[in-house]
């Protein structure tokens, strides 16, 4: 059985906003949701049971439990995947923006494990039924290649590959602003924001967290870079560039959702994709290489945002920029020469 979830904050700058709103907020929850889970008492404000349309103050302690529900299975779905790689030890899905990856409070279905199950395909336990066959996960409004364990063997192998820093996992993302060079390394540990549990934040006594970025291109209001992860905590590309003053475009959470329209960006979507995933198979030992080129809304973006609307229609505008030629310098955009 699932164990509760908790979480809370501590309210700053909403003063005057119904309670309600807040924790659907904070916790990803649907209004209905959060409205039950505040008549049935499991939201105290400062210690003390509050009504829905409690307006909240600032400095308010919001403390929520979201009951697992009793004896919940995860469903298996009838839900359409891109699967790029399949054998009987693994699969890997180029998994679409805005599907969650595992079930929890408000994503009970719909999920990428609900659609595992649904194919009928064996899958690993390793991880638990709401985590089956799960190797590492990607946020949900994140898209790209993700790897899946067939077998408890092949889960194990590849769980210790992705822990001793033998999987390569680069992603594509546009930040706002331009980096000082056309190389930056992050090393800043992460973990929970200790004012806001929904988020993650930069803290000193958190896990060790390493990205290396490069600079492909630079357009007139954002750069265009390449992100090589060489640990997987929650969000780490998000809050690493977020915390040089550069945040991912279209990121709500970490500041980075202004300027969507200028972005070409629909809403929820922010400019991060998994696009390069390189591993030695379980089994038979084969480097396993694979790319998923950018998808239509970001190179619809991308098109708009460098000025060259040819990239929309191109079948990989990575590309055009050397996303994967990493032993080569970054090159820029032809616009930028008077830079």
């Amino acid at each position: 059985m699932s164990a509760d979830t908790v979480f809370s904050f501590t309210v700053a700058e909403e003063t005057g906003e119904r309670l309600d709103l807040l924790v659907a907020k904070h916790g990803e929850l649907s209004r209905t949701q959060s409205a039950t889970l505040i008549a049935n008492g499991h939201v105290l404000v400062n210690g003390a049971r509050q009504k829905a349309s409690y307006r909240a103050e600032a400095a308010d302690a919001v403390h929520v439990t979201v009951p697992a529900p009793p004896g919940r299975d995860v469903v298996p779905e009838n839900i359409p995947l891109d699967i790029v790689y399949e054998d009987e030890h693994l699969l890997v899905v180029n998994k679409a923006a805005g599907m969650v990856v595992h079930p929890a409070p408000g994503n009970w279905s719909g999920t990428l494990v609900n659609a595992l199950m649904g194919r009928g395909e064996p899958l690993a336990e390793g991880g638990g039924e709401d985590r089956a066959g799960l190797v590492h996960r990607l946020d949900k409004d994140t898209s790209g290649l993700l790897v899946v364990a067939k077998t408890d063997a092949s889960h194990r192998v590849l769980s210790s590959a992705l822990a001793a820093r033998q999987v390569t996992r680069r992603y594509v993302a546009v930040c706002w602003g331009h980096l000082t060079g056309d190389a930056l390394t992050v090393d800043k540990p992460i973990a929970r924001d200790p004012r806001d549990r929904t988020r993650m934040a930069i803290v000193q006594t958190g896990k060790a967290a390493r990205t290396d970025f490069t600079r492909l291109a630079r357009f007139d209001s954002v750069d265009l870079l390449r992100a090589h992860l060489h640990t997987g905590r929650t969000h780490q590309i998000r809050i690493h560039l977020s915390s040089v003053g550069h945040p991912v475009i279209g990121d709500d959470t970490y500041g980075g959702g202004g300027g969507r329209k200028l972005a070409a960006l629909p809403p929820r979507r922010h400019f991060l994709h998994a696009a390069w995933l390189r591993f030695k198979h379980p089994v038979s030992g084969e480097v396993v290489d694979l790319r998923s080129p950018l998808p239509l809304d970001l190179r619809q973006s991308l098109a708009v945002l460098s000025d060259m609307p040819e990239l929309a229609t191109h079948q990989d505008p990575l590309d055009v920029f050397g996303f994967y030629l990493t032993d080569e310098p970054p090159v820029r955009a032809p616009r930028d020469a008077d830079d």
